[in-house]
């Protein structure tokens, strides 16, 4: 896997509320999709965190408790900026892949009481169409082949790791589950793989956000 399938653009100065990234978009060659990486100024200690982050508007913008994109985006960049590393920013990969007006229909037919994965496969999606290739194209420009990959779902090492990007630890990023979105997480963990540990939302609500200083192991 090269980075040829995908063109940078210039390298800027992003300051956020964890400390200030350096920050550049991506444009896939291919399907025209914009992406960003956004990367820590601190050195890693060995191989560099990486998260690949799907953009989820409703979760990662205006703060839904539908899922937990927004509180794991929050998480993963306050552990990136003290630990070292990278975040891609995925777009197109809204509702895993079916886009924002699709994800509103899933939204009803979770309503009427589908799960995440019934309610894609319902409407005629699979449970899961994202494509991995452009962030390991990404990866690749940046110099970033071996990585810690901070993530619950193996799906994103599996692919990774099929795409030539060599993964030497995988550091999760759960957040307490919320009465909202307990569902929605158990459902991920029960069918599509994903490695939580899925707490009663009472018992969830007493324990604080993790700890992005804690950060994972060398």
């Amino acid at each position: 896997m090269t980075e040829s399938c995908v063109s940078g653009g210039p390298v800027v100065s992003l300051p956020t509320k964890f400390g200030v990234f350096q920050a550049q978009a991506w444009t896939d060659k291919v399907t025209g999709a914009e992406h960003l990486s956004v990367t820590s100024p601190h050195a890693a200690q060995g191989d560099p965190l990486v998260r690949l982050h799907s953009e989820c508007l409703t979760g990662d913008v205006l703060g839904s408790y539908r899922c937990d994109c927004g509180e794991q985006l929050d998480y993963a960049l306050g552990l990136i900026y003290t630990h070292g590393g990278t975040l891609v920013y995925l777009r197109g990969h809204e509702g895993r892949g079916i886009g924002l007006a699709n994800k509103m229909r899933a939204y009803a037919l979770q309503e009427a009481g589908a799960d995440t994965v019934d309610a894609n496969e319902q409407l005629g999606f699979p449970a899961d169409a994202r494509d991995y290739a452009s962030a390991a194209g990404i990866l690749v420009a940046l110099g970033l082949d071996r990585i810690k990959l901070l993530s619950n779902n193996p799906l994103k090492s599996e692919e990774l790791s099929r795409l030539g990007i060599a993964i030497s630890e995988i550091v999760a990023t759960e957040v307490p589950a919320r009465s909202e979105n307990v569902r929605y997480l158990e459902t991920k963990r029960d069918r599509m793989r994903h490695v939580l540990n899925v707490e009663a939302p009472e018992k969830a609500t007493s324990h604080a956000t993790p700890n992005p200083q804690e950060g994972p192991s060398a």
